[in-house]
């Protein structure tokens, strides 16, 4: 509760948190919008494959470019202004630089620059979830043994689901469930980025004004990052994911300590302490009123009879037998938050979820009948779409992450709906993301199940 004064007391010491962002696309461009309005906070560098896409969003989000550029590093520093071009490499590498906020997008590079910017003793804020999914608790690993912080992104859903984890936790509840809202209906996982817009809400022209990803927003509305960050969630909580893939349940805000129950209780759980994401739809396309489709919440048990008269005489919202109340954010807002990650790894050493053991997965899964010769497209494209499994039924099946499934040579066909393992594809064994992946399998490899 007392970030921002540590940050104000950084700025009147001169001392700021020193910065650097690989990748300023969009969620990027939303922490750089916030960065002039944050004390205490230098934002060294920039490196992005396109500096002047870089340059052009920084003018976009408010910046005054010809005053804040600066020509290397070292100027930057001097100066208190930011230095932008396409090395990365230099920008991890210089001594100066506290915590770099990747923020790419791509898993493949993601891992390459976590595992460097370790090496540089360099806390890491990791927007890439994607990274974290396939193989987060090794990053994790990797991070303490350098003596650094490694940490999801506060202002994307699984910070925030862990950050409501924690608070119940520590205020003595029993997890039963939490997760993300999402609009989802079965067939939208065969969408791709031709389909995107229509289903999601949007038309073509409010996505080329928001300069919108179509394959990177297909990529949630296909399932593939609920299970992504859902994964992220399990990892750094211990919560369990169902056997089968997220079930969606429908609800309303009001209705969710209702379907986040037991099955044993009149819910869906198979147990309780497990993810879930709800649906912002009825089965049948219908829109839910006062929905948590850009929210996060937690649910908790009342175990005595006075924690749930509690609940009654504080007029808490619970299911009807009094002992199941969920807590809420309805929205989050990206990129626009990252902040508080920068602050608790710098200011206080903490992480805002970081991944503890490896529970769960999310294993490509096809969209379409998949023929030898093709190539994968990876997350919210054409080809696959990611399917939340526990670690254990993966690590069975041999099952491909994912965040690997990123042009990949299909050698097998592989049916509508069937997830993909790493016999079905020619893969690239000389990147760190699958060193890092392979390593990973063998460090934190679940008990086989019976």
């Amino acid at each position: 509760m007392n970030l921002h004064r540590k940050l104000q007391e950084r700025a009147a010491q001169g001392k700021p948190v020193r910065i650097g962002l690989i990748g300023a696309g969009k969620f990027g461009s939303m922490y750089l919008a916030q960065i002039p309005r944050t004390p205490g906070v230098h934002l060294v560098g920039i490196a992005d494959l396109s500096p002047a896409a870089a340059q052009t969003n920084l003018a976009r989000v408010g910046w005054e470019t010809e005053r804040s550029l600066a020509r290397s590093l070292d100027e930057a520093l001097k100066y208190g202004s930011t230095h932008v071009s396409d090395d990365w490499r230099a920008l991890v590498g210089h001594p100066a630089i506290d915590v770099i906020v990747e923020c790419t997008g791509n898993p493949i590079a993601a891992v390459e620059h976590c595992l460097l910017a370790f090496a540089q003793h360099k806390h890491v804020v990791n927007v890439t979830v994607e990274a974290d999914a396939f193989c987060g608790p090794l990053l994790a690993r990797r991070a303490a043994e350098a003596g650094v912080v490694y940490s999801l992104a506060f202002g994307d859903q699984p910070a925030l689901i862990c950050d409501l984890v924690d608070w119940a936790r520590t205020c003595g509840f029993p997890v039963v469930a939490a997760g993300r809202g999402h609009k989802w209906l079965p067939h939208y996982a065969q969408s791709t980025p031709d389909t995107v817009w229509q289903h999601w809400g949007l038309n073509e022209e409010q996505a080329r004004r928001g300069g919108l990803n179509p394959k990177m927003f297909n990529s949630f509305l296909d399932g593939s990052k609920p299970s992504i960050e859902s994964t992220a969630v399990s990892n750094a909580t211990g919560l369990g994911v169902p056997s089968n893939g997220l079930l969606y349940p429908p609800a309303s805000v009001e209705d969710i300590p209702y379907v986040t129950r037991p099955i044993s209780e009149g819910g869906v759980l198979e147990r309780k302490g497990m993810v879930e994401v709800i649906s912002s739809l009825e089965t049948d396309g219908r829109v839910i009123p006062y929905d948590i489709r850009m929210g996060v919440w937690v649910t908790v048990e009342a175990e005595t009879d006075y924690i749930k008269n509690c609940f009654e005489e504080y007029k808490a919202h619970t299911d009807p037998s009094g002992r199941y109340f969920t807590l809420y954010k309805r929205w989050h807002l990206i990129g626009l938050e990252v902040g508080v990650s920068v602050a608790s790894v710098a200011l206080r050493d903490e992480p805002t979820g970081v991944a503890l053991g490896w529970n769960a997965d999310v294993v490509a899964t096809a969209k379409r009948d998949l023929l030898p010769g093709e190539m994968l497209d990876g997350e919210g494209g054409y080809c696959v779409w990611g399917k939340l499994l526990p670690a254990a039924t993966s690590h069975a099946m041999g099952g491909l992450p994912l965040g690997l499934a990123h042009q990949v040579k299909l050698i097998r066909p592989v049916r509508q709906g069937q997830s993909l393992s790493w016999d079905d594809v020619a893969i690239d064994t000389t990147t760190d993301a699958y060193r890092t992946r392979r390593a990973m399998e063998e460090m934190f490899a679940p008990p086989r199940q019976a």
